[in-house]
């Protein structure tokens, strides 16, 4: 019989956000001399360092000071297959899926490149502090289960699946609606609800996505309870009228997916750049979230996020990094532009650090369902967490070295700290990621 975990006490100043701060006053909790207690993988307490230690005395401390803890970081947008087409700058969204992205996403027609890939995904998540990510697959089945079995390997949660689609891409990223309905199920049948790992019916966007395409996704959901969905919605002008042409039917680009019963509490959909007040009413009763995106917004020159419009309309939305559409891995660095933007746009918000951390976390878990398993640090919730400790002689060394104030020391964190500063990242308790710095 073995012996009970006494459970490791990490020391370090902490901060999560075990509340919703656009709901909620004092919303954010931080001690400034923390005490995360782990124990069996779980939190099983939280709170001033001497108070945990006091209820404790049997667990074995860990002095992380000099460094922060945060909870895991959520990315609810991000694509496996254009890891290496990040960087491809002055195109707008249709040019750049057409001269970079898709190239690259028919290379993962060769499985072992796409598991090449699939390990740099899966690192390059990690080294970044995110713990747990809604991915887009590949267009093949091969490259998808490439995927989930690195994210399986290196510890990370994942939801994931086959994209699906039937027209107006590069034919040979083309499936019949026969052909992506056997391989999807496929997929479910070998990764859904196994370990960390969760499928996501993933039909690209409506515009490459006939409707035949369309009544397979819906036929999957019924077939398979608890997947979740992601895709695109309104993120570039000329891709919503190229929709309108395509669904005459439809009374506007949200209207496609509600028909077919792809709209809900666990439905994720990316951008949402131009929405109309009826979308936005529809998507606040349906409980669906908006993953927002704001460096793939700029960088393809989509637009700018009317975070105040979702906000005003009760539309959940969480963080994505649009890798590769956006501009790298850093969840962290989402929040600060996230925040530069809507200083910037014509009724935009002033978000203050308590509301960055929570779109960096707890609602990356609420929009993927896995609220009750991670996104803080309340106990027993999974010990999802990622140490940042600033380099030293580093300019948030130096910032830190003199903050008195814990929210002034989390606005720090959230303006200057990137891949540099994740010395340890963990999940459920155990490493998956650690700086050999």
């Amino acid at each position: 019989m073995s012996a009970p975990d006494r459970g490791e006490l990490l020391r370090a100043p902490l901060f999560h956000t075990p509340r919703n701060p656009f709901a909620e006053q004092r919303a954010l909790e931080c001690h400034w001399d923390g005490g995360l207690l782990i124990r069996d993988g779980r939190v099983a307490a939280c709170g001033d360092y001497q108070t945990v230690r006091a209820a404790h005395p049997e667990a074995a401390t860990t002095n992380w000071r000099g460094g922060f803890l945060l909870p895991g970081l959520v990315d609810t947008h991000v694509h496996f297959p254009q890891v290496r087409v990040l960087g491809c700058l002055g195109r707008s969204l249709l040019d750049w899926l057409d001269q970079c992205a898709l190239p690259e996403e028919a290379r993962m027609a060769d499985e072992s490149y796409a598991r090449g890939i699939a390990c740099e995904f899966v690192r390059a998540l990690a080294s970044h502090g995110t713990t747990t990510a809604l991915a887009f697959g590949a267009h093949f089945l091969p490259a998808t289960a490439a995927l989930f079995e690195a994210a399986q390997a290196s510890g990370l949660r994942v939801i994931s699946g086959l994209v699906v689609s039937d027209r107006g891409l590069h034919p040979e990223l083309h499936q019949t609606p026969e052909q992506a309905h056997r391989a999807s199920a496929e997929l479910i049948g070998r990764f859904h609800g196994r370990g960390r790992l969760h499928y996501a019916v993933t039909p690209r966007f409506a515009l490459s996505t006939s409707e035949g395409m369309l009544e397979v996704c819906q036929s999957l959901l019924r077939e398979h309870p608890g997947l979740r969905v992601q895709t695109h919605l309104n993120e570039n002008p000329a891709e919503i009228a190229e929709v309108a042409r395509l669904f005459p039917w439809a009374s506007d680009y949200l209207a496609v997916y509600e028909r077919f019963g792809l709209i809900g509490p666990r439905a994720v959909m990316a951008h949402n750049v131009h929405p109309s007040e009826a979308e936005l009413e529809r998507l606040a009763a349906s409980r669906a979230t908006i993953a927002h995106c704001p460096c793939s917004n700029a960088a393809l020159g989509s637009g700018l996020f009317p975070m105040r419009r979702h906000l005003q309309a009760g539309v959940r939305f969480a963080l994505g990094t649009d890798v590769g559409g956006g501009t790298g891995f850093g969840i962290l660095k989402e929040a600060l532009h996230a925040y530069l933007f809507q200083r910037t746009v014509p009724e935009g918000l002033s978000l203050d650090p308590a509301q960055l951390l929570y779109l960096a976390t707890r609602a990356g878990a609420e929009a993927l369902g896995l609220d009750a398993e991670t996104g803080d640090f309340q106990p027993g919730k999974a010990a999802d967490l990622v140490y940042l400790r600033p380099p030293a002689g580093s300019p948030l060394a130096g910032v830190m070295a003199q903050a008195e104030d814990p929210e002034q020391a989390l606005a720090a964190l959230l303006t200057l700290a990137g891949q540099e500063s994740v010395a340890e990242v963990r999940v459920e308790g155990s490493v998956v990621y650690r700086s050999a710095a």
